[in-house]
């Protein structure tokens, strides 16, 4: 999905995946299934954003049907010559374009996160991926998108969720009370997960704003020496 939006990023009209047929590739037999599947889902989220979905096609082709395959980017090419530039056919300008672009690929760890299930489906008839991913399914990606919060009451700055932390969103030191920087942060939920029970400082946030956060002066912590 990444390398999709990047190649849209990077001013590509239209962009075609080739793969082998379904059941027939010699290396990695799932492969061409995760394609479908994520072609599909990309498709659905390419329309919420206003791009024309057309603009994105998988193909079935094999190393030994070059004819086919000259035929089908063939094709290709004439229908991406006929849906236009990207975005000036949507009625988008080049800053809306790139700003919808990266809005959904950084959300593209979260995504993957809450439709791994359906990412992972193996369909006997391919087809069916086609009505796998509902508007209002995709719509509600959107809509209940989290943050994450360190609660500064109860972050006792042991350091877990900033080490774990796929993107490095999250600032903090041995005694200094964490924050995630809203900006990285990429929704994946890890620091959640990773934040011991007995503090419990990890907050996720859905349909409210994310408190500011707390003033640098405030952020150190000051423990109680032990006795003795």
């Amino acid at each position: 999905m990444a390398f999709i939006l990047r190649a849209f990023s990077g001013g590509a009209d239209g962009v075609i995946i080739c793969s082998c047929w379904p059941g027939e590739c010699h290396y990695v037999p799932e492969g061409n299934y995760n394609a479908v599947s994520m072609m599909n889902l990309t498709r659905k989220l390419l329309g919420h954003i206003g791009i024309n979905p057309e603009r994105l096609r998988l193909q079935w082709v094999t190393a030994s049907e070059g004819i086919q395959f000259a035929q089908i980017v063939t094709d290709f090419t004439a229908k991406v010559k006929d849906l236009g530039p990207l975005g000036t056919s949507e009625g988008m300008d080049e800053n809306e374009l790139k700003s919808k672009l990266q809005e959904v690929t950084k959300l593209i760890p979260y995504i993957k996160i809450v439709k791994r299930e359906k990412l992972l489906l193996h369909l006997d008839n391919v087809e069916e991926y086609n009505n796998l991913y509902t508007s209002d399914e995709i719509e509600s990606l959107f809509s209940e998108i989290p943050s994450y919060y360190i609660d500064p009451e109860k972050c006792r700055a042991c350091g877990t969720c900033r080490r774990r932390c796929p993107v490095e969103a999250i600032d903090g030191d041995k005694n200094l009370i964490h924050i995630i920087d809203q900006e990285k942060c990429i929704k994946c939920g890890t620091c959640l997960a990773s934040c011991p029970p007995r503090f419990g400082a990890v907050k996720k946030l859905v349909g409210e704003s994310v408190p500011p956060p707390i003033p640098e002066e405030k952020r150190t912590i000051v423990r109680k020496k032990k006795e003795g």
